[in-house]
């Protein structure tokens, strides 16, 4: 029997989730592929996985789809790892660079920077760590880990989740569990089950990766919301509604 291959985010944020999957009966089923949201969602893209945990803005790139769990990275208030940074107010920043490893975090920033913030700065894409740049009137959308650490070096920081919510009324998702095909029930109710025994096991998770720069029982508890809820679905309806919005913008004017 082929085993399911499964991308998932090598981020700090995942941890619970991949202790579930490690010590669940379905491991023996699946083969785990760990990298960055955006090569994630590329691989899923391309065929080469099955399933991942990809950022929400590729599901309408994806010729098919389907959210197969209850479980998400979302956030019901501040996500602490998803920001703009700077050294100045957000009015005062006229270039902002973009996170080359998530989709959905650049596409976020995109529609407050315009619709929330009602500022238009030069939106610069990156290709490696471009952290350093933050100075001065550019600022930048930073991520996951890298994010964590940045919140201890830039003067102001705009939570991405926080700034959602006010907005919108709505909490986020970040990244949904997403296959690009029909799986089997069984391997579903079992993936999904997994899941549900990571975040019963947040403590161990916490324990097995000590991190001295934030929190870990704060982020897990209450930074990251990872319940997929009819809420969050509503919310993340909206954000691809604003996507779709924007793409049609940029193509035709």
């Amino acid at each position: 029997m082929n085993k399911i291959k499964v991308g998932i985010v090598n981020y700090l944020n995942t941890k619970p989730l991949i202790f579930g999957i490690q010590h669940a009966p379905v491991a023996g089923e699946l083969l785990l592929v760990e990298d960055y949201p955006a090569n994630v969602a590329r691989m899923l893209m391309e065929g080469t996985i099955d399933v991942g945990l990809v950022p929400v803005a590729v599901i309408p790139h994806l010729k098919e789809h389907h959210i197969i769990t209850d479980y998400c990275i979302g956030c019901t208030g501040a996500v602490a790892s998803v920001a703009i940074f700077s050294e100045v107010p957000i009015e005062k920043v006229e270039k902002v660079l973009l996170d080359y490893q998530s989709r959905t975090s650049v596409a976020l920033a995109k529609v407050l920077l315009r619709k929330y913030w009602k500022t238009e700065p030069k939106l610069v894409d990156t290709k490696a760590d471009y952290r350093a740049s933050i100075k001065g009137t550019t600022a930048g959308v930073v991520i996951g880990d890298r994010a964590l650490e940045q919140r201890k070096v830039s003067t102001y920081l705009y939570d991405l989740g926080a700034a959602w919510i006010d907005f919108t009324g709505l909490p986020f998702v970040f990244a949904a569990w997403v296959s690009n095909k029909p799986l089997p029930a069984d391997f579903i109710a079992a993936f999904n089950e997994a899941n549900k025994i990571g975040l019963e096991n947040i403590d161990r998770a916490v324990a097995e990766h000590p991190y001295e720069i934030y929190d870990l029982q704060t982020y897990y508890r209450q930074n990251i919301s990872y319940e997929l809820t009819a809420e969050k679905r509503k919310g993340l309806d909206k954000f691809l509604g604003f996507c779709a919005y924007e793409s049609i913008i940029k193509t035709h004017g």
